[in-house]
């Protein structure tokens, strides 16, 4: 199955399909699924670009709506998470993953699918500690800082991540796991960014959050974005048990803009056999239900049940009956519904309505998902007046002090995140970046892919040595993978062919080569 991956969205959706769809006929080129890696911004009209947290100037309609209106359908697959430059009041309508147009899905706050036999899971938004261990409270119309909080990562999701058993094959979140900048080019990174040195070199570049999934999944491929650079790593883990280690290839892509790297093709093998229809994953929803009761919607801390003596329950991993009955609440039927329905008015370029009100509209897929499997519609139940709801809740866990405790996450801190994060800088600067960098460097080097690092801990804190850093590719057989930019030019001719500088980027060593590496 040939995957293509994209790095920064920011609602650039024609532009990433024309590119496509230049490529396949260039090329006879036959893409089977897009991945987005956040900062999607599936805005719907007027309403919903207020709710994004970008500079007034910045706040632009981009394509989606058309792809939403019906005008135009996504000429194949697209999967995405969220990010942090995103329609929130949208994309909270559908906190278990669903359609946002046709042949668009995303995933929720985290998820799983399956598509022809692949695993493809993700987690949305970006890492900030003081929003990690609360609930999903917030609710249109935003204040300035739940404008920023709803996009924030909660422990929550991440202990759902946790519960998976089962060998994940693509994983997806927006900003980087912390410490994979040291299994890659270090030194390429810095040049690139030098302004990432301190947090490289104090290891806060990341999300702990993301590394702690990381750890736990283990998965083929991780695939990223936020930081607006082409950068790829291999992770070797350390071994579970009697298994062999497990080997994790990242890639993080720029954002769609002229001469930007923004766009990898990658080749993954399909299972035989498998749905050519995009399905649910019968141990994630399994999960879900499991989980159903942990969730709240205050911003009161809340820490996950452990196997420490204050819980009666702490393992929340799927059972071959809990899917099972799964499976019958689903009729036997995995593969997702195209249920997809318009629940608010499109965007009219003829007929704008700039004083458009953010819409806060439950949504019939998360209403009928719900339904089908005894879950909680957390936005709805935000929305009715969360923080009423759970405060009994909350009374009790203080009687017991069970979440005045102090978090065993190693992800949760008491103090503020040093990690890189568009709520510590300006934000202007994501689009206003210098690119003179990149025309300098033409764009003409080949991206090579480091031997497998091992996982070890503790972690390095400091840069690497060059010749540590940039070891030299192994003499292996080579799998090309294309990766595309768009061109200046196309910048200014919207209707014009774009034009592609294509050349084969020597990414990931063949199968055999990797079983040598890991040896």
């Amino acid at each position: 199955m040939r995957i293509a991956v994209e790095g920064c969205c920011h609602g650039e959706l024609d532009k990433i399909y024309e590119t496509l769809e230049f490529l396949q006929k260039k090329d006879d080129v036959s893409v089977d699924l897009l991945l987005c890696c956040g900062d999607f911004q599936a805005v719907r009209n007027e309403g919903d670009m207020k709710c994004m947290a970008v500079p007034a100037k910045y706040r632009t309609m981009q394509t989606f709506y058309k792809y939403y209106s019906g005008e135009k359908k996504a000429p194949v697959l697209t999967i995405f998470i969220g990010g942090n430059h995103e329609a929130s009041n949208h994309l909270q309508e559908l906190p278990y993953g669903g359609w946002v147009a046709p042949n668009i899905y995303y995933l929720g706050y985290a998820g799983v699918v399956r598509y022809k036999g692949v695993r493809i899971g993700g987690l949305s938004g970006i890492y900030k500690s003081h929003d990690y261990r609360k609930g999903h409270h917030e609710f249109p119309p935003y204040d300035p800082n739940t404008m920023r909080s709803v996009y924030h990562v909660r422990n929550i999701e991440v202990f759902k991540l946790k519960q998976i058993q089962m060998p994940i094959d693509v994983f997806m979140s927006h900003d980087w796991p912390r410490g994979i900048c040291f299994y890659g080019r270090t030194d390429e990174l810095l040049r690139k960014k030098k302004f990432l040195r301190q947090d490289v070199e104090s290891n806060s570049l990341g999300s702990p959050a993301a590394e702690e999934v990381l750890a736990h999944l283990q998965p083929s491929y991780w695939f990223s974005a936020h930081l607006h650079v082409k950068f790829a790593a291999v992770m070797q883990h350390p071994p579970k048990g009697s298994a062999a280690p497990r080997v994790t290839k990242f890639l993080s892509l720029d954002k769609c803009l002229p001469r930007r790297e923004f766009l990898q093709i990658v080749d993954i093998p399909e299972r035989p056999g498998s749905s050519d229809t995009l399905e649910y994953d019968p141990e994630w929803l399994a999960i879900l239900k499991a989980t159903n009761g942990l969730q709240q919607t205050t911003a009161y801390p809340w820490n996950p049940p452990e196997n420490n003596g204050l819980h009666q329950r702490w393992d929340f991993s799927a059972s071959e009956a809990s899917m099972m009955e799964v499976m019958e609440a689903l009729s036997g039927e995995l593969s997702i519904p195209n249920n997809f329905s318009r629940s608010v008015p499109t965007f009219d370029p003829e007929r704008p309505h700039p004083h458009t009100a953010p819409s806060c509209s439950t949504n019939n897929q998360t209403t009928e998902l719900c339904a089908k499997l005894g879950l909680t519609d957390i936005y709805a139940r935000a929305g009715e007046g969360g923080a009423a709801q759970d405060q009994d809740e909350e009374d009790d866990a203080r009687s017991d002090g069970s979440t005045d405790e102090p978090s065993q996450y190693q992800t949760d801190t008491s103090g503020p995140s040093t990690s890189f994060n568009p709520d510590e800088i300006t934000i202007e600067d994501e689009w206003e970046e210098d690119e003179e960098e990149e025309k300098k460097s033409g764009g003409g080097r080949r991206l090579v892919l480091p031997e497998p690092k091992l996982d070890s801990s503790p972690p390095p804190v400091k840069i690497p040595p060059t010749f540590h850093s940039t070891p030299a590719p192994a003499d292996s057989e080579e799998t090309s993978a294309h990766m595309m930019k768009r061109s200046s030019s196309e910048a200014s001719c919207r209707g014009a062919t774009p034009t592609i500088k294509r050349r084969n980027q020597i990414i990931y060593a063949s199968a055999e080569d990797e079983e040598e590496d890991v040896s």
